[in-house]
C-alpha cells in the first residue's frame, strides 16, 4: 500500500491545487457567506471556467474544480472583481475562519473583520490552522476541525484552544481578537509548529504543552444537534451544486446566503418553491443526505478507489438513520467526525470501519467493490 500524500495545506484561490481534471480554486467566502448576486456569479464562473458545478466543503468553503492553467488568471480577476478573495495571498493564508450559521448578531462578523489583519502581526501560522468563530448560547460547530475556538453569547464570549475542555472569559469581539492572536503566539512560542512547518492546537495539546492557568477555566458553552438539510438549508448530493441549481437559490432570497462546513447553504427569509432541481436536499433523510464522499479516483491522485459511484450505489441500502462515509484513501477530506459505516479505500479494495472515523481500526479489510453491497443489504452477511 502506498500512504496517501498530506499536502499540509489546502488549496485557495491564489494558491490552486492541481487535481486529476485540473485545477480546484477554493473560494473562502468573507464572513462565510455570499450575496444572491455573487452565487449566482460563482455559477457562471463554474461553467465557463470548470465543470460547471460548485463544491461545498467541509470548511465552509465553494471550490470550483477543473480549471484549466490557462484559465485560471482569467478566473482569479473574476472572483475579485465579485469581492470574494481577500486582498493578497497572504490575508488569505490567515482568513481561515468559519462562522456559526446560527449566529443572530454582529459579534462574531466583528470578530471576522478583524481577526486576519491583526494575525498578519504574527509570523505565518500552519496553513490548515484555523479559527472558529462559534457564538450564541449553544455551540453549532463543535465538531468542526479547528485550532482557537470563540464561543458564547456577546456577554460572556470565550476563546478557547480546541482539545482544551474550557477556555478564557474575555469581554467583547476586540478583545475576542486579541486574545485569539495571543493563543496563535502561545502556540507558536511553544513549539506547536513542527519542522515542516505543519502543526494543530489539539495535537500540541495532547503532545504535553500545557497552557497558562487563565486560558482554561471557563467551560464552553452546550453542544446543539448537528445541523441537517431543511428549515431553509439547502444541500446536495456530496455538496455538488450545479450552476442551475445555484441560481434557484440565488433566485429564492434577497438575503445573504450563509455557508456552512455540512455542506449545506442557509437561505433566510426565503422563497424555496423555486427550489426544483433534483439535485438539492430540501430536507434529512432524503437522497444523499446521510452520505459523504470525496472526489476519489480518477479525479484525485490519491485515490485508489471509485468514491461516489460507490456510494449511490448503496445509498438505496443504507438503513434509516445511518450515516456514510466513503473516502478515497485515508486521508479522510470529505468528513472530519465519525459515521456509522466508514469506507477507506486502499489499492482498489475498501476496509470498512464501524462507527469511526477514517483513522479508526478497520473491522474488515480488503473488501471488493461487489461485496459492499452484502454489508447493507437484508442478508447482512458480512
Amino acid at each position: 500500500m502506498v500512504d496517501p500524500i498530506i499536502q499540509g495545506w489546502c488549496p485557495g484561490s491564489y494558491r490552486p491545487m492541481m487535481a486529476g481534471d485540473g485545477l480546484v480554486v477554493r473560494v473562502r467566502p468573507p464572513l462565510s457567506q455570499v450575496s444572491p448576486a455573487q452565487l449566482a456569479a460563482l455559477a457562471d464562473l463554474a461553467e465557463d471556467h470548470g465543470t460547471g458545478v460548485i463544491e461545498a466543503t467541509s470548511r465552509a468553503n465553494l471550490q470550483i474544480r477543473g480549471v484549466a492553467e490557462a484559465r485560471f488568471a482569467t478566473l482569479l480577476a473574476a472572483l475579485d472583481g465579485l469581492g470574494l478573495i481577500a486582498a493578497s495571498a497572504e490575508l488569505e493564508a490567515r482568513s481561515n475562519l468559519i462562522l456559526s450559521p446560527h449566529r443572530e448578531d454582529s459579534v462574531a462578523e466583528d470578530i471576522a473583520h478583524t481577526l486576519p489583519k491583526t494575525l498578519m502581526d504574527l509570523p505565518p501560522l500552519p496553513a490548515k490552522f484555523g479559527f472558529v468563530i462559534d457564538t450564541g448560547a449553544m455551540r453549532h460547530l463543535a465538531t468542526t476541525s479547528g485550532d482557537i475556538r470563540v464561543e458564547g453569547t456577546k456577554d460572556a464570549l470565550i476563546v478557547r484552544a480546541d482539545g482544551a475542555a474550557a477556555g478564557r472569559r474575555v469581554t467583547d469581539a476586540n478583545a475576542a481578537v486579541q486574545a485569539c492572536v495571543d493563543l496563535a503566539r502561545w502556540f507558536q512560542e511553544t513549539g506547536g509548529v513542527g519542522p515542516d512547518g505543519r502543526g494543530r492546537m489539539r495535537r500540541h495539546l495532547a503532545a504535553g504543552a500545557v497552557l497558562p492557568p487563565a486560558w482554561a477555566n471557563i467551560p464552553p458553552p452546550p453542544t446543539a444537534a448537528q445541523m441537517q438539510a431543511g428549515s431553509g438549508a439547502v444541500g446536495a448530493g456530496f455538496g455538488l451544486f450545479p450552476a442551475a441549481a445555484l441560481r434557484q437559490i440565488a433566485r429564492a432570497t434577497s438575503h445573504p446566503i450563509r455557508v456552512t462546513p455540512f455542506r449545506l447553504l442557509v437561505l433566510r427569509k426565503a422563497d424555496l418553491t423555486g427550489l426544483t432541481h433534483p439535485d438539492l436536499i430540501l430536507s434529512p433523510g432524503t437522497g444523499l443526505a446521510a452520505i459523504h464522499g470525496c472526489t476519489g479516483a480518477p479525479a484525485c491522485p490519491q485515490a485508489t478507489v471509485q468514491t461516489r459511484t460507490t456510494a449511490r450505489a448503496l445509498a438505496p441500502l443504507l438503513p434509516a438513520g445511518k450515516t456514510l462515509h466513503v473516502s478515497g484513501c485515508a486521508k479522510g477530506c470529505a468528513l472530519q467526525r465519525p459515521a456509522d459505516f466508514t469506507l477507506v479505500g486502499r489499492d482498489g479494495r475498501f476496509d470498512l470501519i464501524r462507527d469511526g472515523t477514517v483513522g479508526a481500526p478497520p473491522s474488515q479489510y480488503g473488501l471488493a467493490p461487489d461485496q459492499l453491497p452484502l454489508i447493507f443489504g437484508p442478508q447482512n452477511a458480512l
